[in-house]
């Protein structure tokens, strides 16, 4: 009984408990999941930087070489909610199986053509980040200004994950977002009708005295790409699948190439078709084009 009675009795609450506070449950939360990347807090009694144990310290090298690869490679920032470990595994294979029908071989000195693929080509890496130490590796990142920094740590808004390429295939890229989009679509909203109707037959379902079953909600994963670093810069999401849509380094060089031999290619085709008393005339008339347009008219006197 003197138990009970003590368990009845209301408990106050000191106020100060109640404050704001950095120790409270929901901002300690709130901080874990956005990506910090304030200056690190310079401790009275404490000499020197900040030294992390040896899996803190892998995780923030990890993310470090992520940046590092992004001079020549696309890095793509994406926001994943309600993934379970099948599913990510499942969005894996999707990923690798698209990327593998783009994949850019080897160039080789010995023939003109690429040579054949001998060994397992790299292919794009799916990484689901920890926000703590993905912000202390972009906040040490020298090469990235405060703007670009500043950017990145803005995109994240729920957990992130990053998806690294080799190297720059636009073809490769486009393959992946299809991929994906496949793979995970869109979360379709319910408009205020069918969440009315659901709503009815709950009503309608219910027997009073009976106990209701319990039944686990199965979420819906999703999955949206929010920005990338590509050579420095930071892309927005629409910008990356402009990025996607364009020529590989290859077809590039061949325009160019082409380009370039056009007038000499147009110049031996007008010499082979002219031959003979064509090719005196053809001559002739272009030394009198040459002397009408550099003639200069006579000067008065």
């Amino acid at each position: 009984m003197l138990l009970r009675s003590l368990l009845a009795q209301p408990r106050s609450v000191p106020s100060s408990s109640l404050s704001s506070s950095s120790t409270a449950p929901w901002a300690y939360i709130t901080k874990r999941n956005k990506i910090s990347v304030a200056p690190a807090v310079v401790w009275p009694k404490r000499s020197g930087p900040r030294t992390y144990s040896e899996r803190k310290t892998f995780k923030v090298h990890e993310y470090t070489r992520l940046f590092e690869a992004s001079k020549s490679s696309p890095l793509i920032f994406l926001e994943h909610t309600d993934f379970s470990v099948s599913r990510l595994a499942q969005l894996r294979r999707d990923i690798t199986a698209a990327a593998a029908k783009h994949v850019t071989p080897p160039p080789s000195l010995a023939t003109l053509t690429p040579a054949p693929v001998t060994e397992p080509p790299a292919l794009p890496r799916f990484t689901v980040v920890s926000t703590n130490f993905f912000g202390v590796a972009l906040r040490n990142y020298a090469p990235l200004d405060g703007e670009t920094i500043k950017a990145i740590a803005e995109m994240q808004t729920a957990g992130l994950a990053v998806l690294s390429f080799p190297d720059f295939n636009p073809p490769q890229l486009d393959a992946v977002l299809k991929a994906m989009s496949r793979s995970v679509p869109p979360r379709k909203q319910k408009t205020p009708k069918e969440l009315e109707q659901e709503a009815k037959d709950a009503v309608d379902s219910y027997v009073p005295g009976r106990r209701l079953k319990r039944q686990r909600p199965e979420p819906t994963p999703g999955l949206k790409v929010v920005g990338a670093l590509i050579e420095g810069r930071v892309f927005k999401a629409e910008e990356v699948s402009d990025v996607a849509k364009l020529p590989t380094l290859e077809t590039l060089r061949a325009q160019l190439v082409g380009l370039l031999s056009a007038p000499s290619s147009q110049l031996a085709a007008l010499l082979n078709e002219a031959g003979g008393a064509k090719l005196a005339r053809t001559l002739e008339g272009l030394k009198k084009s040459l002397e009408e347009g550099q003639s200069p008219a006579a000067p008065t006197a």
